[in-house]
């Protein structure tokens, strides 16, 4: 897990304790959230390219921080298709790449820490989250298992389609989701996303064992 993961799993979790002392009752809650937030902008410096900002929260962070697992309807629709809108697809309208370049890239879990160069392309690190590959022991399982992903569903264009706006912007089809926004917070390129396309669809890629 990247840096930049970290830093938002530690203000959500901030966040949301907050948000569960207020809504059981806290009279004090406004105070606590702008102290907590103080605390946390306190603690966290720049340093190399690992910058403070990172522990701002955007509307949708602040929502999903607020509301936990109970986002209301209406506010999830409206936050889901604001993230939709800001999906950037590829110009050239291919949604695979190579499934070779995407399984070394979910294997890696470099990349945003203060130590690294802007330059530096960052991994996935897919396997902390997913089963992919079948002869990979170490995965987690906060995400569901992808594993025949591509093997139980015609590759169609649609499902390129839908594969690769997840990976751009989980946040477009699932407002809390756990998992990142790899493309619109700019953690990986338009060409690493399409790898990874490929490494779920391609029915060469070990994700999709004959």
């Amino acid at each position: 897990m990247n840096a930049k993961q970290l830093f938002g799993i530690a203000v959500s979790v901030c966040l949301a304790s907050v948000t569960f002392s207020a809504q059981a009752g806290s009279k004090d809650d406004k105070k606590l959230d702008a102290k907590t937030v103080e605390i946390i902008k306190r603690d966290f410096r720049d340093k190399g390219i690992a910058k403070a900002d990172r522990v701002n929260q955007d509307e949708l962070q602040a929502a999903c921080s607020k509301y936990k697992d109970e986002l209301p309807d209406k506010l999830k629709a409206k936050l889901e298709a604001a993230q939709a809108k800001e999906i950037k697809w590829p110009a050239d309208g291919n949604f695979m790449g190579d499934w070779k370049a995407g399984e070394k890239l979910a294997q890696s879990g470099k990349g945003m820490t203060w130590s690294d160069k802007a330059e530096d392309p960052a991994g996935g690190n897919c396997y902390n989250c997913h089963r992919l590959s079948a002869k990979e022991i170490a995965y987690g399982t906060i995400g569901p298992s992808l594993l025949n992903y591509g093997k139980k569903r015609a590759a169609k264009e649609e499902l390129q389609r839908s594969v690769y706006g997840h990976i751009y912007n989980a946040k477009a089809y699932n407002a809390c989701a756990n998992m990142p926004r790899f493309g619109h917070m700019g953690i990986l390129s338009e060409a690493q996303i399409k790898d990874l396309v490929a490494l779920l669809l391609d029915p060469e890629s070990p994700v999709n064992p004959k």
